[in-house]
């Protein structure tokens, strides 16, 4: 065999082991995406279960404030949380938003409206209470975030999340990077503004769709049902 015909051989078979690799490593991502797949749609329902219960864990606590629920629980009292979906027309498409009206009674005690928006790393999923008249946020919770741990994350904080407990509404929200002094400002998390907005222009914008349905009264259902949307 002469050199040329060995180097053309060694040639063949390089190309012939990449041709291999190569399919290799198409059908092990192939079968990966397939098995994140099947885990997604396996855990994606119980992962919803959860936030959910979660959610409605969290709902007494914004409306009230844990002192004043710890004092009703002592009391024997407990809320009544009923779930609401409710349909805002926006640029000729419906957003439709998880609201949860707390109740004492039949007293209306807050409402707890859930919302989601792009973060700096990921989607911030956030719970956010306001008072019966609509005129007051009574605190926040962060139900899912990704931001950058050290930094972005920090709007998990009680520190962080206690500048939102009973501020009005108006004017809204807006972030300062420290000192925040006038109605409205929040301190950004140190490092992680872009996560600090997020978190207020996600709660201005639901206050501004909702604001309105909220106060309406609930409209009768066929089988008796309330709903706002």
């Amino acid at each position: 065999m002469t050199m040329e015909a060995t180097i053309n051989t060694k040639k063949g078979g390089l190309q012939e082991n990449y041709l291999v690799q190569a399919w290799l490593v198409l059908f092990l991502a192939v079968a990966f995406g397939a098995i994140l797949a099947g885990v997604q749609m396996y855990l994606g329902p119980v992962i919803e279960q959860n936030k959910l219960n979660e959610t409605l864990e969290r709902v007494p606590a914004l409306v009230l404030g844990e002192e004043k629920l710890q004092e009703m629980t002592a009391a024997g009292q407990h809320l009544e949380v009923i779930p609401r979906t409710i349909a805002v027309k926006k640029a000729g498409r419906e957003k439709f938003y998880n609201v949860y009206e707390a109740r004492l009674q039949g007293t209306p005690k807050g409402w707890v409206v859930k919302t989601k928006g792009a973060g700096y790393a990921d989607t911030i999923e956030l719970l956010f209470g306001l008072s019966p008249d609509l005129n007051t946020i009574t605190g926040i919770f962060v139900l899912d975030q990704k931001e950058t741990p050290g930094l972005g994350n920090k709007i998990v904080t009680d520190e962080w999340r206690g500048q939102f407990v009973n501020v009005p509404v108006d004017p809204p929200l807006s972030v300062v990077k420290t000192g925040a002094s006038r109605p409205g400002e929040i301190d950004a998390v140190s490092g992680a503004t872009i996560s600090s907005v997020s978190v207020t222009d996600m709660i201005n914008t639901s206050i501004g769709d909702l604001r309105q349905p909220l106060a309406e009264p609930p409209v009768q259902t066929e089988k008796g049902e309330d709903t706002n949307g």
